[in-house]
């Protein structure tokens, strides 16, 4: 199984607008950060975790020519707002692409992309739109992708949850500020941890800040954690120095075998 990084930053993305911070002017281009995706690739499936804004630039950077199926975490904007360029890939396979949401956000992503799922959607003749067939799934559901099985994972994330997951020999935990200590045993002795962590010190109401990954990633006892979702306040290369043995930043474009 490969899994590659395709954005490892948080909402606001790397550089910031209008920064000029060492991290946001840094020539160092594992600090340019592109909104949180992941693709996992299995034999002939590939499966996208989240659509963010840049999600066309990402495909195309990392050379992505194939989707089969779409996990979204959540319906923060910086997870969803891309879900247009999945068009290419229904119009491509003439057939509706599976897109899996937890049960409870299924109205909401109706509402936001009625042009897609409302009632009145279709495109105009000659146009196009995503193909996209809703899946919704619950918290622990063993989903089998093609030749994947997935068990999503509900995380609190403020008001809202945020969907990991466990696949294979990989654990994925992205906008969380919590671990469940029910799900403890799916998630932990994995060789592949990602987890989210957005910077050192002040503690953040809705995601890990790194010191509390790190005792996240220590629970877990990962063979090996990348730490994703970080913001222009953590410089690549200085915290690949603090990090301990076992434990790095990843960045986007990192790509390798589980």
């Amino acid at each position: 199984m490969k899994l590659t990084f395709l954005g490892t930053g948080t909402s606001f993305g790397i550089p910031v607008i209008g920064c000029e911070c060492a991290v946001c002017t840094s020539a160092d281009p594992h600090n340019h950060r592109t909104r949180h995706a992941l693709v996992i690739e299995e034999g002939d499936e590939t499966l996208l975790i989240d659509t963010p804004p840049e999600l066309r630039l990402q495909l195309v950077g990392q050379r992505v020519r194939q989707v089969d199926h779409v996990f979204l975490t959540h319906p923060h904007a910086d997870h969803v707002h891309g879900i247009d360029d999945l068009r290419i890939f229904s119009l491509r396979s003439e057939r509706p692409l599976p897109v899996y949401v937890a049960e409870e956000y299924v109205e909401e992503f109706r509402r936001r992309f009625a042009y897609i799922w409302g009632p009145h959607a279709g495109p105009a003749p000659g146009t196009s739109i995503p193909d996209l067939e809703l899946r919704p799934f619950h918290d622990r559901e063993l989903l089998t992708l093609g030749g994947l099985e997935v068990r999503p994972i509900a995380f609190p994330h403020g008001y809202l949850s945020s969907y990991g997951m466990v696949v294979g020999d990989l654990a994925v935990i992205v906008d969380a500020k919590r671990v469940p200590e029910d799900a403890l045993e799916l998630l932990s002795g994995h060789r592949v941890l990602v987890l989210n962590a957005l910077w050192h010190g002040d503690p953040h109401p809705t995601h890990f800040n790194v010191e509390e990954a790190l005792e996240v990633a220590e629970r877990l006892g990962a063979e090996r954690t990348y730490l994703t979702h970080l913001t222009h306040r953590l410089d690549h290369e200085k915290l690949q120095r603090e990090l301990p043995d076992g434990i790095a930043p990843a960045y986007d474009g990192l790509s390798f075998e589980v």
